[in-house]
């Protein structure tokens, strides 16, 4: 059962998680996943189970966080949470389009979990279909704990990859732009053409032209 639920009206906090332990749910998930909009890379998604009595502090969109302090939480919640992280390569999302391999991801990071959840929290309106009650929260990863937490682990770990893979193809900038179509990433791929990591299937590397 899905449930599509507005954002609380105050900020970020374990409101939502509370009322579902006393509700009798015992195994509360987060999920967010990062990397929808890049035209190279994965995209990432990871599933946390905050321990209740044990919340980092900080915990935000990760879109609000410096890249020191994601990584500072990114290690606070691997210690003190139970994780799972899951990834949908550039290849799969050529094959079965962006959506489909963003719900993939959750999916699999869900069952990438040590525990498994009765109750998920899933960031947006367009939730997978889990094997647990599911509410899709608009805007989540700014007001529910978990889903912030999910935010964080999967962008950190998206980032580092985009790292290692800008390592090997230095001339597209992947450290810098994780992927995303800035000017300057553009400019690369119109003059020496997609690496084997780009996305084919995305405009404009489908159509073949830049408009720059």
């Amino acid at each position: 059962m899905t449930i599509l639920i507005r954002p609380p009206k105050s900020g970020l906090g374990l409101d939502s998680e509370l009322s579902a332990r006393k509700q009798g749910y015992t195994c509360i998930a987060g999920l967010d996943e990062v990397g929808r909009g890049p035209l190279a890379g994965p995209v990432v998604s990871a599933a946390v189970v905050l321990d209740l009595d044990n919340v980092p502090q900080g915990l935000a969109d990760s879109k609000a966080l410096t890249a020191a302090r994601r990584e500072a939480l990114f290690a606070e919640i691997l210690a003190t949470s139970h994780v799972g992280i899951a990834s949908v390569s550039h290849q799969e999302i050529d094959t079965i389009n962006i959506r489909q391999a963003s719900l993939l991801a959750m999916c699999r990071a869900l069952a990438a979990l040590p525990c498994k959840p009765d109750m998920a929290f899933v960031d947006g309106n367009d939730p997978p279909a889990l094997p647990c009650v599911t509410q899709a929260v608009i805007k989540g990863d700014s007001h529910i704990a978990s889903i912030a937490a999910a935010s964080i682990v999967a962008k950190v770990v998206r980032d580092r990859m985009m790292t290692r893979l800008g390592n090997t193809y230095p001339a597209y900038g992947f450290a810098s732009n994780a992927g995303y179509s800035t000017k300057a990433h553009l400019t690369v791929i119109a003059s020496e053409g997609p690496c084997p990591f780009h996305r084919l299937s995305f405009s404009p590397l489908r159509q073949g032209l830049l408009d720059l």
